[in-house]
């Protein structure tokens, strides 16, 4: 991460912090080590971004619906998914800072160093070896290729390394009113499996036809012992999941639709295409038959955001085997020959996006530190420049002074508004200082009454982008901000 990028994400940071949007969680007893709390500026913008993805998944999608199944579910279920035979990280430690790291990711952030001094041969050299690595699992090939590339740890600055060992990231408690009748049970570390056990009962309660999806909003935990980037990699964090079930032979088909489909999702808010990148894998989850990750460019280089899966009839099949339910759809359409497709287990095609994930990414694309000076005078403004749909304020009524019934006026505007749009109201300060307030939590309207409001009843809108203003009808109000933030704007 060069300088000016390391400036930026503290930048960032510290940002979210002071106006509301991200906290450290439990802060007061000095904090918990990758648990993060979203403030009230946070909880707005998380919740409008679940639902442009609920709306763009299930609303506008006639053969999608959603659920919300619970985080805790019967142990065999993770038995069956593989997790708790197989769901753990390479990890590494340096035996002077007693500091533990993800193997695979010292040796991508070395990649990342060759490319930007230029050396794409190493890189392209130690990415293939990685992916070999990984692919057949071999820890200490991993080792070798820290150690042969004299990969250091980034806090004692020495390559006194442990051997490469797997950690399991699931959380286990205890379920059961006495402790020595309790069952051990798990923290869902995904939420496809709620999804997939849930399969039958969805297809049959809605009467649901091949192709058809399920989709979930909900939290996962993961303990990862390496935890880094502020809230890319949590331990408590949410996904937004929606398992696509396919007729076996078309998985491909519905592989590159969804590919497509959920990189123009991440473009409808104005992001630029060049920030975005399909990563292939060269290793696929062993029950994968294509995968693809959509990263996006972050002040600390491309990472993944959202990834497309297609996952054969992996899961379905494994809840059947360990179950001893049926999981099998009956087709009834009609093939080539004219014949029914009969009872088969669908594939699936999956999307899984981090939640938190997205919320960084439009916070880091969305800031920005403009320098306003003129021959005049020095000025500056540090402005979110949020999709108007997404921003967690639609706009803030300013009455111009505290007195002439300037208040009262305002007031009342902000009472006609606020039934449809989350508002502030704000009379401290200068007006100046009070739109910079509303720049810097990318509020995208500012509304000022001033005396002129008593006479004709018009107001003074503000544009956040611009800075530009306009004089409207009072009574327009509704319909002037309710199209320029409409759910519309995205959903076309």
């Amino acid at each position: 991460m060069s300088k000016n990028n390391d400036e930026l994400f503290k930048n960032v940071i510290g940002h979210a912090k002071e106006y509301g949007f991200v906290f450290q969680s439990s802060e007061i007893y000095d904090g918990l080590s990758a648990v993060y709390d979203y403030g009230q500026l946070g909880a707005e913008l998380k919740n409008n971004i679940k639902t442009y993805w609920w709306k763009s998944m299930v609303q506008m999608h006639e053969n999608i619906v959603g659920i919300d199944s619970a985080i805790f579910m019967h142990p065999k279920i993770w038995k069956a998914s593989g997790h708790v035979d197989g769901f753990a990280d390479p990890m590494i430690d340096n035996k002077d800072s007693k500091k533990r790291y993800r193997a695979d990711n010292l040796i991508e952030d070395k990649i990342a160093r060759y490319e930007k001094d230029g050396k794409t041969d190493k890189a392209l050299k130690l990415q293939a070896d990685l992916d070999a690595a990984l692919t057949a699992d071999d820890l200490p090939a991993l080792k070798s290729l820290i150690e042969a590339h004299e990969i250091a740890c980034p806090v004692s600055g020495t390559r006194n390394w442990t051997d490469v060992r797997q950690f399991n990231l699931m959380f286990s408690t205890q379920m059961g009113a006495m402790a020595e009748d309790s069952d051990e049970v798990y923290l869902r570390p995904e939420t496809a499996q709620g999804i997939f056990v849930n399969f039958l009962n969805v297809q049959k309660s809605g009467r649901m036809k091949i192709p058809f999806g399920i989709a979930q909003i909900g939290k996962a935990f993961r303990n990862e012992v390496i935890a880094r980037q502020f809230i890319m990699r949590m331990r408590e964090f949410e996904q937004m999941e929606m398992q696509f079930f396919v007729r076996p032979g078309t998985e491909m088909e519905w592989y590159a639709y969804w590919k497509q489909a959920r990189l123009k999702w991440h473009l409808a808010l104005g992001t630029p295409e060049e920030k975005y990148r399909y990563h292939d894998h060269a290793k696929l989850a062993h029950y994968a038959n294509a995968a693809v990750d959509i990263e996006f460019d972050f002040p600390f280089g491309f990472k993944e955001v959202e990834g497309i899966h297609s996952r054969t009839d992996f899961d379905l099949s494994q809840h059947q085997k360990f179950s001893g339910k049926k999981m099998q759809y009956f087709d009834n359409d009609l093939n080539e020959d004219g014949k029914p497709f009969g009872n088969y287990i669908p594939y699936v095609i999956e999307t899984s996006i981090g939640l938190d994930r997205m919320f960084l990414l439009t916070m880091c694309n969305a800031y920005e530190e403009q320098d306003l000076s003129t021959e005049d005078r020095k000025d500056s403004r540090t402005v979110l420049k949020l999709h108007p749909t997404l921003a967690p304020v639609k706009a803030c009524v300013m009455p111009l002074t505290k007195k002439d019934g300037l208040p009262e006026k305002a007031r009342e505007i902000m009472d006609q508004l606020k039934l449809d749009f989350n508002m502030q109201y704000d009379e401290k300060d200068s007006i100046g200082k009070r739109y910079r307030r509303q720049d810097a939590i990318g509020t995208p309207f500012c509304i000022t009454i001033d005396h002129q409001t008593l006479e004709d009843n018009t107001v003074t809108i503000r544009h956040r982008d611009s800075m530009e203003q306009e004089r409207v009808e009072a009574s327009e109000l509704d319909n002037i901000i309710g199209k320029l933030v409409s759910w519309k704007n995205l959903l076309k």
